[in-house]
């Protein structure tokens, strides 16, 4: 099966210098975990709920003032929507994340793979393979 069939179509994103305040109203109105960020056009990064609690919350930061770039985690990690979910599968979890956002033949963001997405789309074996490789403790 494609990523495209699995995922989630058009997913938000931020601009590198939207404020945390709106990244996190953007999270609550959809009920979703992470954003995307870009700048110049390219995917530069991801604001994770966990991202705006640690790097906002508890270092006291005024999410008003803090941009998505700021805190968000760099090194984006993407998929195509032409590859198999079974090798995206592979890719979170040799990089232990849980969402992916998705891209076209154009380099356009056009939706997010997570874990549930997977879980619906293949079967319990491999979408259990990858939620015990992805939430393992960390070293």
């Amino acid at each position: 099966m494609e990523v495209a069939a699995a995922m989630h179509q058009q997913a938000d994103w931020a601009s590198a210098d939207t404020p945390v305040s709106e990244v996190a109203k953007i999270m609550q109105k959809n009920d979703i975990g992470a954003i995307p960020v870009g700048k110049d056009d390219k995917l530069i990064g991801m604001v994770t709920d966990r991202d705006i609690a640690l790097r906002v919350v508890a270092e006291g930061r005024d999410p008003a003032k803090t941009t998505a770039e700021e805190i968000m985690t760099k090194g984006i990690v993407y998929c195509r929507t032409t590859e198999t979910v079974e090798d995206t599968i592979h890719l979170m979890d040799q990089k232990k994340i849980r969402r992916l956002p998705v891209i076209d033949d154009d380099k356009r963001l056009v939706g997010m793979l997570s874990l549930g997405d997977i879980s619906h789309a293949v079967g319990r074996e491999l979408s259990g393979e990858l939620l015990h490789a992805v939430a393992d403790h960390h070293p």
